[in-house]
């Protein structure tokens, strides 16, 4: 049992050493994200070494294929692969194997990753760049006579305020190339102010603007137009009730009255001769029996004349 702890306190030291010379010859230097803003030339830079051998630089950009450049100081040689002529060393590699972008934009997006060689030991660092666009401001005044302003093809967003309190809500529009255009309308109301500031916030810088906008005359006149259409419709309405109403007046006044049924003479005649017909049935009754009756009263062997 002895032998055996005596064979592993060997060991537990050489694994020690071994990572002890591990982390001394390669050495990660962490991961760093940097912003510039389009047009400008940042400068990006290797870990801080003396007596280097060998520098390479691997760059994988946004747009286009990855591409390299490198340096050995024992041929003191530089090559480069597929890089264009905005990706270049700042100054000399075997002084400072810095690498500058020229003119950086949208397409040098990417990561950079700077392997370094020295006596030392090996060395890494990496860098994820992010290009800023700052956007374009315009403030106007819309047909009413609200300003507006506008934040253009920015990268990232802008951020739209205004100096007195607005409750309108930015609305953003993105592009292609991933900027990003804002729209914010100022639609306070109450105010007196003559000027309105609109305010932009950028990472790339802050951008202010201010204006004066006045009620449109073509807003004005519309009002007016639509106004007065609205009361001549409401006139002519008006017009036309009347008329209706003194028509349906008139009309009652100027109505005949209701004309009588025409009393015919016939219908008298009509009405007359049943009568007429029963006096004249009675009389010839009373006449037959008056004459039966002076018959009978008659002396004998004296007939009444027929």
């Amino acid at each position: 049992m002895k032998a055996g702890a005596d064979m592993k306190t060997p060991g537990k030291t050489l694994c020690v050493f071994v990572l002890l010379t591990i982390t001394k010859v390669t050495r990660t230097v962490g991961f760093h994200r940097v912003s510039a803003t389009v047009g400008n030339s940042p400068v990006l830079t290797c870990p801080s070494t003396s007596n280097l051998t060998m520098v390479t630089w691997k760059i994988s950009p946004k747009v286009g294929g990855p591409c390299t450049l490198g340096y050995r100081a024992d041929q003191n040689k530089t090559d480069r692969t597929n890089c264009s002529d905005s990706m270049n060393w700042k100054f000399r590699p075997d002084r400072d194997p810095a690498l500058k972008i020229r003119q950086v934009g949208l397409a040098h997006e990417g990561n950079y990753t700077c392997e370094a060689v020295a006596t030392e030991g090996n060395f890494h660092r990496t860098y994820h760049l992010t290009v800023l666009v700052p956007p374009r401001l315009t403030l106007y005044c819309d047909d009413h006579g609200n300003p507006v302003c506008e934040a253009a093809a920015g990268k990232p967003a802008a951020q739209i305020s205004w100096v007195l309190e607005s409750n309108s809500t930015p609305k953003e529009e993105g592009h292609d190339n991933g900027t990003v255009t804002v729209l914010s309308k100022f639609t306070a109301r109450g105010t007196n102010m003559t000027n309105t500031t609109c305010v932009v916030s950028h990472p790339a810088g802050n951008q202010r603007e201010s204006i004066a906008c006045r009620p449109s005359k073509n807003g004005f006149i519309l009002n007016v137009s639509i106004i007065l259409c609205f009361l001549s419709i409401i006139t002519f309405m008006a017009v036309i009730y009347y008329f209706k109403l003194r028509s349906d007046r008139l009309c009652h006044k100027t109505k005949p009255p209701e004309a009588s049924p025409a009393h015919s003479p016939q219908d008298d005649t009509m009405e007359v001769e049943p009568y007429t017909t029963y006096v004249q049935k009675e009389n010839v009754i009373y006449n037959s029996v008056s004459d039966l009756t002076v018959g009978q009263n008659l002396p004998q062997g004296l007939s009444s004349a027929t």
